[in-house]
Order: C-alpha cells, then structure tokens, then sequence
C-alpha cells in the first residue's frame, strides 16, 4: 500500500491526491511525455514528491530543512526511486536560487502560504516555476475549519477572534501563522495569472469524527474516506474544511 493510503494519513491526503494524479495524467497527454518535471516547494520528506516519483516522474524537492531532506533521501531509496527524487535546500522567496524558471510541467505548493511573509509572492514564484499550461497544486489551512474546531471545544472567545483576525489566528498560543478562505486562496492564484480548475475542501469531516470510532467500527474508515471525496468540490463544504486546495493552470 502506498505512502498516501495508509489508513489514517489517507483522511489527510486522499482527496489531494486523487486531484493531483488526475492533473498529473492531463499533463502527460497535454505534454505528450511519460515522465513530467515537477517541483514540489515545501514538499518536506516526500508525503507527495514520492508517491508521484513512483508514477515515473522527474521530482524536485525545496525545503528549507536539511533534517526534512535527509529524511525524504532515505524515504525515496526505500521506494527505489531515489534516481527520481532530488531535493535541495531552500524555500519559496528564494525559489529561483535553487531551481530554474519555466522548468516544470506542475508545481505543489502544499503547506507553504501559512508560513511565507509574502503569500503573493510565493504564489507568483510558484506560478513562474511553471512552463506554459503546465499544473499548479495548492493546499492551505482553512480558517473556516480552525474556527469550527476552537468552538466544538468550547473556546467561543478564540473562534471569534480567528474570524476578525487579519491573519485568521485564535490567539497568541495558535501554531498556525495564517489561513485562508477558499475565496482568498483564489484571489491569489488569479492574480499570478493561473486559471482556477477547481477548489477543493480537504478534512471537512475527519477533523471532528472521534478517531476511536473510525479506527474502531467495521467500515467506517472506507465510509468517511467515500463521504470526504464527496463533499470535496461542494462549495457548501468549503468554508469548514480544515484545509483548502485549489488546482489551477498556468496561461500560456
């Protein structure tokens, strides 16, 4: 079984990753290429640049962490696709030291936007990574979720706050830099001059289902995983999704 179907990392992946082989495969008979180059910007120790790697793919890793390297080294040797995987160190503002431009048939910006200082630009260098046409994949926190969690655990105070925050944040004690709307991640990426595919709602259930009874209840897990994919692209389920991934493509 691969990476992104293990059973409870699959509630975290699986409707990104149905979206991004579907992309993938456009990309091949778009390009009239078996193995695509793909940059994978914050892509960390290979949760995605792997599994794509084993599709055949040429796939470039940027991540401002050498430990996160080192690891997705040894995680892409273990899937015997270490001659496929490259990954360098660096991170989205500085993209253009490491990598070149126009050099990708798709580009994953998964995870990225919370932290950079300058969401526009990291958007902008990622869509500038891209070749004419070629696929960009971008997955965020959702502020709609965040605020949905703090109040089912009873922290009214910090829900309101997250909603008037700037910055979508719950306090001082909130790990998470920034979120986005589905409306603000869309504002981004038209302005980079991608045209948005679709927008997906990623952990719109699994966040707030007890764990014990999806690891416990016979099915439950293929169940939650079928009524994830289906309320993925409503945009009713957007606004409580604890991430938010859009698929857009670069005009040529």
């Amino acid at each position: 079984m691969s990476d992104q179907l293990r059973p409870r990392a699959s509630l975290r992946t699986a409707v990104v990753w149905e979206v991004l082989k579907d992309a993938l495969d456009r990309q091949v008979k778009a390009t009239g290429r078996d193995a695509l180059d793909v940059l994978d910007t914050g892509g960390g120790t290979g949760n995605f640049a792997v599994p794509v790697a084993r599709l055949g793919h040429r796939v470039t890793v940027v991540d401002p962490s050498p430990n996160a390297l080192f690891a997705l080294e040894r995680r892409a040797a273990e899937a015997g696709v270490a001659d496929r995987v490259r990954g360098v160190q660096g991170d989205i503002h500085g993209l253009f030291e490491v990598v070149e431009r126009g050099g990708y048939d798709a580009v994953l910006c998964h995870g990225v936007l919370e932290y950079v200082d300058d969401p526009a630009e990291g958007v902008r260098n990622a869509v500038e990574a891209l070749r004419p046409s070629g696929a960009l994949s971008l997955l965020a926190a959702g502020l709609g979720g965040a605020v949905l969690a703090r109040a089912l655990a009873g922290h009214f105070t910090e829900a309101r706050k997250a909603l008037s925050d700037p910055a979508g944040r719950w306090g001082d004690g909130d790990p998470m830099p920034r979120r986005y709307t589905a409306e603000q991640l869309t504002e981004l990426v038209s302005a980079a001059d991608v045209e948005v595919g679709a927008v997906h709602g990623v952990r719109v259930f699994a966040d707030l289902v007890p764990g014990a009874l999806v690891d416990t209840e016979p099915g439950a897990m293929e169940a939650l995983l079928k009524l994830e994919a289906a309320a993925a692209e409503l945009p009713a389920f957007h606004s409580v999704a604890t991430q938010l991934h859009v698929l857009g493509t670069k005009r040529a």
